[in-house]
């Protein structure tokens, strides 16, 4: 797996770090209600959820100045993740009743979720290529096969009974089209979205 890409919701993180008004009104208006909703659910009320949600935004600045934060998920997961934890070590304080959560199994799933995400893309990736070269004609789909096989266009050329610039031309002229019907299919955006 690639090393994972920065999340667009990082101007949420960069808005905290520049103290942009409009991006402070985002969140409170986007993802602070949901905030609110659950410690109310869970035995807090209006003015403790607005504690907790001004100490996660306080730690969410100073991880992101101290230690350039990178989202690499939703903002909205996030903030929610880190709201219930304050909200959980609170309730756990100020009662004698073990609170615990377990992050392991919400990690494991998250990671879970995304990699069958990126296989189930891959493959739908793997199947869009393999329908588009199908269309390819015969001489192509021969040329392209012998050199997924063999990595010498000597020996490509050879096994095909063709000169060596030959093959090379008509190895780039079959990409082209293998790629140019690729990049047309309705499909192909879908999947780069």
């Amino acid at each position: 797996m690639s090393e994972k890409k920065l999340h667009e919701d990082q101007k949420y993180i960069d808005g905290l770090l520049q103290n942009n008004s409009f991006i402070i009104e985002a969140i409170y208006d986007k993802f602070v209600p949901k905030v609110i909703n659950y410690i109310k659910q869970n035995s807090g009320d209006s003015d403790q959820a607005q504690d907790i949600i001004q100490d996660t935004l306080i730690t969410i600045y100073n991880q992101a100045s101290e230690k350039k934060l990178e989202l690499t998920c939703p903002f909205d997961a996030y903030f929610f993740l880190l709201c219930k934890r304050k909200w959980l070590n609170e309730l756990k304080k100020s009662s004698n009743k073990e609170v615990t959560i377990k992050e392991e199994l919400l990690y494991k799933g998250e990671d879970a979720h995304e990699l069958a995400f990126e296989t189930d893309v891959f493959g739908e990736k793997e199947a869009l290529f393999t329908e588009m070269f199908n269309k390819l004609g015969t001489a192509c789909k021969d040329l392209l096969t012998a050199t997924f096989k063999i990595k010498s266009m000597e020996e490509v050329a050879e096994s095909l009974g063709v000169t060596y610039a030959y093959a090379r031309k008509k190895k780039s002229l079959c990409i082209g089209k293998l790629t140019e019907l690729v990049q047309e299919s309705p499909k192909f955006n879908l999947l780069n979205k």
